[in-house]
């Protein structure tokens, strides 16, 4: 009876250790599903995010329509596209000089929490903007287009959770010269446009383009491109985007072309705000 127990005992012993070893073998679905349920648990905070910042441009854009009655629409949807173009520059710059991490060096990198929230203010502004577009009927194709692709990619960064320091460099680069457009608009609205300080705007719009976003814009989707963590789609998304700006960066010489020869009023460049 002892040797009979015993021989149970072991047998019982040795069934223990073949379910731990089957245990190891066999895939354990439960990380894979916890990570799965954080991710989606962490897009909703920044969906919220967004919607929030979606919520008050478009407040920002009735006080202002309630405040200028006598001007247009487009006069309020100039003044929160100034009010945008300043803030995020100025909050997308100190991403990129002061909090980091660099672009060029980290390109891939996972999103941090100030990134996340210097993308989600503007991606409801961009969101608030085309609904604008496509209700007036403002803006050519090459505006739409830019203002798609922003959206896309500003979507598939914050869903991936990186790639959001090359983003941030990209809306600096970008935004930098947006409130230089909009003066230059309300000047001309103005009828100010045609002096000495319309000439200032002009050059420094024209400069800070082809300098920041043209060749500063080149050395960043060089470092995106070449770097092995970015996701290909954004890669993708990224030199369509750069060639958005080359159409801008046209449009822009043919002005200048104008106005160096033929010293003719020049017509709306909206179409080249961002």
């Amino acid at each position: 009876m002892r040797r009979g127990a015993g021989r149970a005992g072991t047998g019982r012993a040795e069934q223990g250790r073949d379910d731990k070893k089957l245990r190891h073998r066999l895939p354990n679905p439960s990380p894979s599903g916890s990570r799965e349920r954080r991710a989606g648990a962490g897009m909703v905070p920044i969906a919220l995010e967004v919607a929030g910042s979606f919520v008050t441009w478009l407040c920002l854009y009735s006080c202002f329509c309630r405040c200028n009655r006598r001007r247009s629409s487009k006069w309020s949807c100039r003044l929160v596209t100034l009010v945008h173009g300043l803030l995020v520059t100025f909050l997308s710059g100190y991403v990129l000089f002061l909090d980091g991490p660099w672009p060029l060096s980290h390109a891939g990198s996972p999103n941090t929490p100030l990134q996340i929230h210097v993308l989600s203010l503007t991606l409801g502004y961009f969101i608030f903007d085309l609904g604008w577009c496509l209700y007036f009927q403002t803006e050519g194709d090459l505006m739409l287009l830019h203002h798609t692709l922003s959206i896309c990619g500003m979507i598939l960064v914050l869903g991936l959770g990186k790639s959001a320091t090359e983003v941030n460099a990209v809306v600096f680069v970008s935004e930098i010269t947006n409130p230089l457009l909009q003066t230059r608009w309300f000047l001309r609205e103005m009828g100010s446009y045609h002096t000495f300080l319309g000439k200032v705007v002009d050059f420094l719009f024209v400069l800070l383009f082809l300098v920041l976003r043209i060749a500063g814009g080149a050395w960043i989707m060089y470092g995106m491109v070449t770097s092995p963590e970015p996701n290909w789609l954004l890669k993708a998304g990224g030199l369509a985007m750069y060639v958005v700006s080359l159409g801008f960066m046209v449009e822009i010489c043919r002005f200048v072309r104008r106005k160096m020869w033929k010293k003719t009023p020049s017509p709306d460049t909206r179409s080249l705000q961002e």
